[in-house]
C-alpha cells in the first residue's frame, strides 16, 4: 500500500506505477535521505515534537538500512514509487509507529529538495578534486617543454612563437575557472530547503536552523515556495559542467590534431590508445575522441532541464522530477572524462623538435621583423608592410626571413643591421616575449607557481 493511498479509492494502474516511479534513477539519493531523515528527527525529539524515544528508534533504524543498502540487502520497489517512500516504508515496517512519525512537519517536496542539493553539493567536491589532479599534470607537463618553441595559431594558422608550457598553461587557466565556477555553485546550493514542507512550511514549532546546522549548510532557505521549488542550482551546475566539457573537448581537438602525422607534435601512450580491425598501422586517439563526443550529451542534458523548467509554476510540479536524471547523466559523463583524460596527457610523449620544425617555417617571426623596424624608428604600419612583401617575396623564392642574406633584406629597408638574425631567432622571439602572462621561460614559471598555489590553496 502506498503512504499516500488514503484518499484513494482505486489502486494505482500497473502502467502508471512504472511511469511514475522514479526509483530507477534516485534510489542513488539514498545516503543523503537518510542523513536528512536523521537530522529531522533529531530536531523534531528537540523541539519536543516527537519523543526521544522515538527519535532514537528512527535514527537506529535508518541507519541499519543504510548499512543493508550497503551492503546490498535491499530491494527498492517501484510500488513505491521513489527512493525517499522505499526507505520510509522499510523503516515502518521495521519499526512501527516511531517510523510513522518521521514525516510529521515534512513533506516530499522539501524532502525531494534537500536530498537533490546535498547530492550535487558532494559530486561538485568530487568533480573540483579530478580537475584539481587534472591541473597537477598540466604543471608538471608545462615544467618539461618551457623551453620547447612551438607555433601558436590564430585560424588554424601559424601565427606567433610560443612553448608547448604556454599553450598547456592556457588550458590550466580554463580549468582554474571550472574550479571556481563550480565553488560558486556550491556557495549559492548550500541553503537548507528541510522545512519548507509542501509549499507553505508548518504549523509545528520546527527549528529550521537546527537542521541546517545538522546537515552543513550555511543557512535555511528563506522563502518556503522558492525551498521546495529552486533548481537554479541543478542548471547552474549543468552550465558549469557545459563550459568544463567545452575547455576538456577543445582540448582533445588539440590532442587529435597533434597526434596525427599532419602535425606529429605529440604520441599518445599505447594504454590510452587504440587500432584498426582493418589498418594494422593505425593509431586512434579514441580517449580524445570520445571526450569531445561526450561533450555534446553534457550539452543536452543541460538544454533538457532548462527546457523541464521554463514553464514551471509555483511550487513544485511532477515535471521536476526530469530533474535528476540530466543531472545524474551529467555528472557520471565528466566523471568518467576527468580521469581518463587526465591519465592520457600524464602518458603522453611529445616531440619538441617537430615543433620547432614547424614553427621554423610558418613566418611565426614576422610580427617580430616589424617590431624590430619599429624600434628603428619606422613607423609601426609602414614596418608591418614591408614584412608583408618580405614574406611575400620568401614566399616566392621558398625561404624563410632567417635565411635571407643582409643585402636582400636591405632592399626593403636600410634599417637592417646584422642584429636582425637575432631578433629573428624563435628562441628569442619567445624568450623576449616576458609580458605579463606571456610564453617566457620566466613567465610560464610564474604561471605554473601560481597554478599550483591555486590547487595547494584547495588541499586535495
Amino acid at each position: 500500500m502506498k503512504l499516500w493511498s488514503g484518499r484513494f479509492g482505486k489502486e494505482t494502474d500497473a502502467l502508471v506505477n512504472a511511469f511514475n516511479a522514479s526509483i530507477g534513477f534516485d534510489q542513488r539519493l539514498y545516503r543523503e535521505d537518510i542523513q536528512g531523515s536523521i537530522a529531522h528527527a533529531r530536531m523534531l525529539a528537540a523541539r519536543e515534537i516527537i519523543s526521544r524515544r522515538d527519535a532514537e528508534e528512527i535514527e537506529s533504524g535508518l541507519l541499519e538500512i543504510l548499512q543493508e543498502i550497503e551492503a546490498g540487502k535491499i530491494e527498492f520497489t517501484e510500488d513505491q514509487e521513489d527512493i525517499h517512500m522505499n526507505i520510509e516504508s522499510i523503516l515502518t515496517a521495521r519499526i512501527g509507529n516511531a517510523g510513522k512519525r518521521l514525516h510529521t512537519a515534512r513533506s516530499r517536496n522539501d524532502q525531494v529538495a534537500l536530498d537533490f542539493r546535498m547530492y550535487v553539493r558532494r559530486e561538485i567536491k568530487k568533480v573540483i578534486s579530478e580537475i584539481l589532479n587534472l591541473e597537477i599534470i598540466l604543471c608538471e607537463q608545462a615544467e618539461k617543454y618551457q623551453e620547447a618553441v612551438m607555433p601558436g595559431y590564430t585560424h588554424l594558422q601559424r601565427a606567433q612563437p610560443v612553448s608547448f608550457a604556454q599553450y598547456i598553461l592556457a588550458y590550466a587557466h580554463m580549468f582554474t575557472r571550472d574550479v571556481t565556477r563550480l565553488e560558486d555553485c556550491e556557495k549559492r546550493l548550500n541553503e537548507c530547503p528541510l522545512g519548507s514542507g509542501a509549499l507553505a512550511g508548518t504549523t509545528y514549532p520546527i527549528d529550521r536552523w537546527m537542521t541546517a546546522k545538522e546537515l552543513n549548510f550555511d543557512r535555511p532557505t528563506g522563502n518556503s515556495m522558492d525551498g521546495v521549488s529552486d533548481r537554479d542550482y541543478a542548471m547552474e551546475l549543468l552550465s558549469d559542467l557545459s563550459i568544463l566539457m567545452a575547455h576538456l573537448s577543445r582540448f582533445a581537438e588539440e590532442i587529435i590534431l597533434w597526434c596525427s602525422w599532419e602535425f606529429k607534435f605529440i604520441e599518445l601512450d599505447d594504454a590510452y590508445a587504440t587500432g584498426s580491425s582493418i589498418m594494422p598501422q593505425k593509431k586512434n586517439p579514441d580517449v580524445a575522441e570520445l571526450v569531445r563526443g561526450k561533450t555534446g550529451r553534457v550539452y543536452g542534458d543541460l538544454m533538457g532541464l532548462f527546457t523541464v523548467m521554463k514553464g514551471i509554476p509555483l511550487a513544485y510540479n511532477k515535471d521536476m522530477q526530469e530533474d535528476k536524471e540530466p543531472v545524474f547523466d551529467a555528472l557520471d559523463t565528466v566523471e568518467i572524462c576527468l580521469p581518463v583524460f587526465a591519465e592520457m596527457l600524464k602518458t603522453m610523449k611529445a616531440y619538441p623538435e617537430n615543433m620547432r620544425r614547424a614553427a621554423g617555417r610558418g613566418f611565426i617571426n614576422a610580427t617580430d621583423c616589424a617590431d624590430y623596424l619599429a624600434k628603428k624608428g619606422m613607423p609601426f604600419r609602414d614596418a608591418y608592410k614591408i614584412t608583408g612583401e618580405l614574406v611575400a617575396y620568401c614566399t616566392g623564392s621558398n625561404k624563410t626571413l632567417e635565411e635571407l642574406k643582409l643585402d636582400e633584406l636591405r632592399k626593403f629597408s636600410d634599417l637592417f643591421e646584422n642584429d636582425i638574425y637575432s631578433a629573428l631567432k624563435l628562441e628569442n622571439c619567445m624568450a623576449l616575449r616576458n609580458s605579463y602572462g606571456g610564453p617566457s621561460v620566466q613567465e610560464t614559471a610564474r604561471q605554473i607557481r601560481e597554478v599550483r598555489e591555486f590547487i595547494s590553496a584547495r588541499k586535495i
